[in-house]
């Protein structure tokens, strides 16, 4: 279906050989079904158990590992003109140096580093200054060997040419910073997210997802590692940061755009797109391998921007391909995460070259930027799952994120107060949230809310047509699902799934139909069901909520179709036993008034009363008659009645199709015709009369004219038998008229319109 169809429909589709879902299950989809539980057992569990154990053991084990790394006692601070300071020794031989300009760090048997603000800045993957950036790579990797050598002291060289030792000391875990443990925590949640995606429905799709997470898991480690306390970064750190790190960021975006070049529908020339994403990690190794000249910075964040482009690009050619809100709301994702970049980069490129204020800047950049990126990644699997607290953390941290780049785009470029910056980001952070909440809402739960009023109605509607009509029981919960969803298109497919499910990342629902009337208190297996593709008209997601409120919804019509099933069975058994009873009760009796007649007249009279109490008797013993059988009946009995009274008859019937006749049709049409007859014989007097019966479609036309003496049907009275007539013809739907037949008898005619539905 393309964005060109506007109405929904019903159509039958076969089930796929190899009996695989309309879609392919992927990470949208994982954690969008509730019943699973049958796949944590055997070994997926230990598999989980096993990743569970090695996270934490990558986690402590690194924490471990900083926390015994040494560390200089003293802090140090810039100034204004990128001096560096040593702001608050703890020893007492350096309390006299307090607040005096650092030149140089030395320890015993290396010469003095040259220090300056560089050593603070730690994050070399958001340095843009290729020159600034090798100074301080170098400045972090000298003082790491000097750190690292066996009994070393820190030696503090002061401008004034005066000198000072400190000793060393673990940084424990209390200098691992306040970022470590939540950015620990978090790429932690995305490690386990990545783990359980593939483990439950391994795929292409979930693999990428899971290299997704798993590449910005790392990289929050390395955030977390760059944030300890102290000056000076482990060895081998602060030259690996900005390649491993593009690397980490260019190899999400490539799974990004390879995700949407396939789904939620494939693009034209899809492995090519992919292809040329990927072509940007070995583009990227050649850079940094040939270095030499190159602006590796600017080169790294068009890599990264034009990825972040593409997949925008991407994902907006699927959605116009095909109106699907996964790709909607994916758009809205990645123009986030592309806003968003480009505010980081344009925030550290911006930003002023003196090394006090660039620590700041880039510090911020390199939180909010993976920060972003691990929300965004752990909202996706919650789409389609009303899970409110998860949620609002997701839209909380993507908030703030672009909220710190704001604030540090009004440092740089509008030059504002540290204060004023940060309150107009907060404002304009508090703004972003509320509309993104709204939108994101508006996309998974959808802009017209399904009140408990407006669904009770819409079921007691359906509930009351399928007790009616349980036939039209797949018609009807097709309509309810309609008017509940208000889906694109609704497909009929061979499928038995156990309950309702969401497929396609939240696209489609896929709904069982169980049978009508059958036990309320076990469901039978569906055989069929019903595929409900882009709700509110591919503006909203499915979500779980959804998939149980179209169980409740089956179910409930289910019932009813089960209740309007007992009732009739009860009404069959009780009219099987009213003819029973008359048939041995009552008909003996006649048989033997019968046998007892004084005159011919009314032995006859009696015969064919009997002959009537056998046909009333068969007819309510029966569960339904065929259209046909019963109009021969009709005609041999109305044909016995006339020949008695000297009264000719003209038969028509002409029907499209046989058909079956429910007891109330039939007991209301044989009743009808009786009455007619009899007041043509007894009260028109009629020498002849004409019977017609047309069915064409849904449409009933019986008509019987006479040539009696009946005039001016208008100026009836209601009695009984006209007030019987209209009252039959009403319960099967229709409506009776009395008009003269030309001068001479009465005509009277009855139109059931819809009489093929009121089986």
């Amino acid at each position: 279906m393309t964005a060109a169809d506007s109405s929904p429909r019903l159509r039958a589709r076969p089930e796929p050989a190899d009996n695989a879902p309309p879609f392919e299950a992927s990470a949208f989809d994982t954690l969008a079904e509730d019943d699973v539980p049958w796949r944590w057992v055997g070994w997926r569990r230990r598999v989980l158990a096993l990743a569970v154990l090695l996270g934490c053991l990558l986690v402590f084990g690194l924490a471990r590992w900083l926390a015994g790394a040494p560390q200089i006692d003293g802090g140090l601070a810039a100034d204004a003109h990128g001096a560096l300071l040593l702001a608050t020794p703890p020893q007492p031989t350096l309390d006299a140096r307090g607040g005096r300009r650092v030149v140089a760090i030395g320890a015993p048997g290396f010469e003095a580093l040259p220090v300056d603000a560089l050593l603070l800045h730690r994050w070399p993957r958001w340095q843009p200054d290729d020159n600034l950036r090798a100074r301080q790579v170098a400045q972090h990797e000298a003082l790491a060997t000097r750190l690292a050598a066996p009994g070393a002291r820190a030696q503090w060289h002061f401008a004034d040419g005066n000198q000072a030792e400190a000793e060393l000391r673990p940084r424990g875990y209390a200098g691992l910073g306040p970022l470590f443990w939540p950015l620990a925590a978090v790429a932690m949640t995305l490690f386990l997210c990545a783990v359980v995606l593939v483990l439950a429905q391994p795929g292409a799709l979930n693999l990428l997802f899971g290299l997704m997470a798993l590449c910005q898991a790392g990289n929050l480690l390395l955030v977390a590692v760059a944030g300890t306390e102290g000056p000076g970064l482990p060895a081998g750190f602060a030259a690996i940061d900005l390649p491993l790190r593009v690397a980490l960021d260019l190899c999400t975006g490539a799974a990004a755009v390879n995700v949407f070049v396939f789904r939620p529908r494939p693009l034209p020339h899809a492995p090519l797109l992919a292809a040329a994403a990927w072509s940007t990690l070995p583009a990227w190794g050649l850079a940094t391998a040939a270095a030499q000249g190159l602006p590796l910075w600017w080169l790294a964040q068009f890599l990264c921007l034009g990825l972040a482009l593409s997949a925008l690009a991407t994902v907006h050619a699927s959605h116009r391909l095909e109106r699907n809100p996964q790709a909607l709301v994916m758009q809205g994702l990645s123009a986030a995460a592309l806003a968003t970049l480009a505010l980081v980069t344009a925030a550290a490129a911006l930003a002023p070259r003196s090394p006090d204020s660039v620590t700041q800047i880039v510090r911020g950049a390199a939180v909010a930027w993976p920060l972003l990126l691990s929300s965004l990644l752990l909202l996706t699997p919650l789409l389609t799952r009303q899970r409110q607290l998860l949620r609002e953390f997701a839209l909380l941290a993507g908030a703030s994120t672009v909220a710190t780049s704001l604030d540090l785009l009004f440092v740089t470029v509008l030059s504002l107060s540290a204060f004023t910056s940060l309150a107009l980001a907060v404002f304009i952070g508090i703004g972003l949230y509320a509309a993104t909440r709204q939108w994101l809402l508006n996309h998974v739960i959808g802009s017209n809310v399904l009140t408990t009023e407006r669904a009770f109605e819409q079921l007691y509607r359906a509930a009351r047509a399928v007790q009616a009509q349980p036939r039209r029981f797949l018609q009807v919960l097709t309509e309810l699902l309609r008017g509940l969803f208000e889906p694109l298109e609704v497909q009929l497919i061979e499928r038995v799934p156990s309950r309702s499910r969401i497929v396609g990342g939240g696209a489609a629902l896929l709904v069982p139909v169980r049978e009508a009337g059958a036990d309320a208190g076990r469901a039978p297996p569906a055989s069929r069901a019903l595929l409900l593709r882009f709700a509110q008209r591919g503006q909203r997601l499915f979500t779980l909520d959804d998939a149980r409120l179209a169980d409740r919804m089956v179910e409930q019509l289910r019932r009813a179709a089960a209740y309007d099933a007992a009732v009739e069975r009860g009404r069959f058994e009780e009219r099987q036993r009213i003819a029973q009873d008359l048939h041995d009760d009552i008909g003996a009796r006649l048989l033997t008034l019968m046998y007892q007649a004084p005159t011919r007249e009314m032995e006859d009279y009696i015969r064919h009363t009997l002959l009537d109490l056998k046909t009333l008797t068969r007819g309510l013993a029966a569960s339904e008659h065929r259209f046909s059988h019963a109009a021969a009946e009709w005609k041999a009995d109305i044909t016995h009645r006339l020949t008695l009274a000297q009264v000719s008859l003209g038969w028509a019937f002409d029907i499209d199709h046989d058909r079956g006749l429910s007891v109330v049709q039939w007991s209301a049409l044989t009743r009808v015709l009786r009455e007619l007859v009899s007041n043509s014989l007894y009260h028109g007097h009629a020498t002849h009369i004409d019977i017609g019966f047309r069915l064409q479609g849904p449409l009933l036309v019986l008509q019987v004219a006479d040539d009696g003496q009946g005039r001016a049907p208008q100026d009836w009275s209601q009695g009984l038998g006209l007030g019987g007539v209209r009252k039959r013809v009403k319960l099967l739907g229709g409506e009776v008229a009395w008009r003269e037949n030309g001068g001479c008898g009465i005509v009277c005619t009855v139109r059931v319109p819809d009489f093929a539905a009121r089986a």
